[in-house]
């Protein structure tokens, strides 16, 4: 979820109601791991006969970049009356020990920038962060100015493996000229962008499915991983996944009950979703979650869509994009 905005969603006053000064149901307290919550979700993976997890949508960046999205957190955040804990609020080495006592075998660092002249140097010091931490996909970012080719096409021969692009926090149109020609170079090379485009949880001058759609249009190969499911515009976003054979979804914090308060899923678009069961991939937000990690897996699991949807989500749909080998029996 973003930390830039200033302005709350827009909550009904009984929706408001309902939700102010309420935690989520089963936080732990902050930089407090869940008693027993590795043995849980390694439970979860195992009987899926899975290898482990792969999570595309996990939060590192520099030390101090992060204390300021945690701050904003703690300032009541996008959504105001609306508790936001960070439940894994740890220092770098134990927040990369928790995912591997959750037997997360891969994992991104999305990082963005939220002006220009910041892209490049986020980008310098995840270099470092991929080459001390082999389990951790690559990850780089972008934002429309000059020189932003230069050093994407940096990135991707440093080996960037997958990109993140924040519509909301730049605050800028994916379809801007100077970043055309980024998106074919990232197109032709077959690199994913995590794209939070949707317009949850506060609309962006250019959040929502047109700009992006304007985008595929020109560039119809490019593999964006809509972040979030596209929320809360679930159903457009579905359209586009279902329009462009590269276009992906990730899960992070859809289905779980914090976010069903306020943009609840479309019950009525669930078959869509299990039909694009091979394009959708497992994000969590981690560490900037309010719950614990487990519950993001037991929210999934409580669709009913089927072990082998799950089997796919949290594991073998990541794994084919990223040629991690699938080892699923």
């Amino acid at each position: 979820m973003s930390p830039r905005s200033s302005g709350a969603i827009a909550l009904s006053g009984s929706e408001a109601a309902a939700v102010e000064g309420v935690t989520p149901e089963g936080v732990a307290p902050e930089g407090v791991t869940p008693e027993g919550e590795a043995e849980r979700v390694r439970a979860f993976w195992e009987r899926l006969g899975l290898p482990g997890i792969v999570d595309v949508h996990t939060h590192f960046m520099p030390e101090r970049v992060l204390e300021k999205v945690w701050g904003y957190f703690d300032s009541a955040g996008p959504l105001t009356r609306l508790e936001w804990p960070i439940t894994y609020r740890h220092e770098e080495s134990r927040r990369l020990e928790l995912l591997r006592e959750f037997g997360v075998t891969a994992f991104t660092a999305m990082l963005y920038p939220h002006k220009p002249g910041m892209a490049a140097w986020l980008n310098g010091w995840a270099v470092d962060f991929a080459r001390r931490t082999p389990d951790c996909l690559h990850t780089a970012t972008l934002f429309p100015e000059e020189g932003v080719e230069g050093y994407v096409r940096e990135a991707v021969e440093a080996g960037a493996r997958v990109f993140k692009a924040h519509v909301q926090v730049g605050a800028y149109d994916p379809g801007d000229p100077l970043l055309d020609p980024v998106w074919g170079l990232l197109a032709e090379a077959g690199i994913p962008v995590v794209m939070h485009c949707g317009s949850g949880p506060v609309p962006g001058k250019h959040t929502g499915p047109e700009p992006v759609g304007r985008v595929l249009a020109r560039h119809p190969r490019l593999r964006i991983v809509v972040a979030h499911l596209g929320m809360p515009e679930y159903a457009d976003f579905l359209d586009l996944a279902e329009r462009y054979e590269e276009v992906r979804l990730d899960t992070t914090m859809a289905f779980t009950d914090f976010v069903e308060r306020f943009t609840p899923f479309p019950r009525a678009e669930l078959p869509r979703l299990a039909a694009l069961g091979e394009r959708v991939l497992l994000g969590t937000d981690f560490p900037n979650i309010p719950y614990p990690y487990v519950h993001q897996l037991q929210a999934l699991e409580r669709l009913e869509l089927g072990d082998e949807w799950l089997r796919g989500v949290c594991y073998g749909n990541a794994a084919r994009l990223f040629g991690l080998g699938e080892g699923i029996r």
